[in-house]
């Protein structure tokens, strides 16, 4: 089975041909500077050395990026840097040309220097920063088990035992800069009576550090609420919660659900975790998973209460 943080193939390609191409472009102006002028119908140039010196910048992004192909998901800033200078460079260009100083002809050149790249540098640094973010890398995994009966809440509980006094509700939140984790916890907050009514120990999981969890729940008035700090989302990874695609992190529907959460002022804060996770609420009983609902999109909003309801039904038909 193919690892997803494995890197595409194309990938490391692309990059060793952008450094050939680097190099290849360096060398050329280096030995030949009046050339391209020459194509584009422009007096020789007086100072040509000073046009052989971006030579050698170009070839030396060239060597950057063969650097860059050998392990992308480290030399990723090598990327960014000549993706701006890939942006800046067109830019530049119409400015020059708009005030008469370079002919329109020149920007021929930015197609193969500058544009045909924006997508493939673009892609290679989302998929850079999809891989550095993982925080679970950092860490073994924990089997469900483990998870279950090895981490405790603040109030020294773990989720077995939590489950076997009573239903537990395990809500696991988004990382803690996102506006629909906000959201989230203002929806326990005012749901949080009427789950207890129900007979069921509410629990929840974050990203962040035992006292940013504290301190984030606590404006909730969830401040009591059993809280499990999970900052390699080994809880998260056991109960199978996977990370997001892109689709289901930013989308139409994301954008429309995120609108009114902003102005209800859940606002948005910093990353604050792996970005990508995807959230989910699970119901325990007895250490085992009664009911599941995992998040089709990251602006998902469960009803807690029909969530613990379906667990009724279940113990009914049991």
């Amino acid at each position: 089975m193919k690892c997803k943080n494995e890197l595409p193939m194309w990938v490391p390609t692309v990059l060793g041909l952008a450094a050939i191409y680097n190099l290849a472009w360096g060398v050329w102006v280096v030995a030949a500077p009046q050339t391209l002028f020459a194509w584009a119908g422009m007096s020789p140039l007086q100072y040509p050395s000073i046009w052989q010196c971006v030579g050698m910048i170009v070839g030396v992004y060239g060597v950057g990026y063969a650097i860059a192909a050998t392990n992308p998901y480290r030399h990723w800033p090598i990327v960014l840097v000549g993706l701006l200078g890939k942006i800046c460079g067109p830019i530049g260009f119409v400015a020059a040309a708009m005030q008469g100083d370079l002919p329109w002809r020149f920007g021929a050149t930015l197609i193969t220097n500058d544009l045909i790249w924006w997508l493939p540098f673009g892609v290679i640094l989302y998929f850079a920063f999809r891989f550095n973010s993982d925080t679970s890398r950092q860490a073994e995994p924990l089997c469900l088990q483990k998870a279950l009966n090895g981490p405790r809440s603040q109030r020294g509980a773990t989720l077995a035992e939590l489950s076997q006094r009573q239903p537990t509700l395990v809500v696991f939140l988004r990382h803690g800069g996102c506006t629909f984790c906000r959201q989230t916890l203002a929806d326990l907050g005012e749901q949080r009576r009427a789950l207890e009514a129900e007979g069921v120990t509410l629990a929840i999981v974050h990203m962040g550090r035992p006292m940013d969890g504290t301190m984030m729940l606590q404006r909730y008035g969830l401040e009591c609420i059993h809280q499990f700090s999970d900052p390699h989302c080994l809880i998260y990874k056991a109960f199978g919660l996977e990370r997001g695609r892109l689709s289901q992190l930013i989308s139409t529907t994301v954008v429309k659900r995120a609108i009114p959460a902003f102005l209800a002022g859940h606002g948005v804060g910093k990353l604050a975790g792996d970005g990508f996770r995807m959230p989910g609420v699970f119901v325990l009983v007895d250490g085992q998973i009664r009911v599941t609902h995992t998040a089709a999109t990251a602006a998902e909003r469960p009803d807690y209460l029909q969530i613990v309801q379906e667990l009724d039904c279940e113990l009914v038909h049991a």
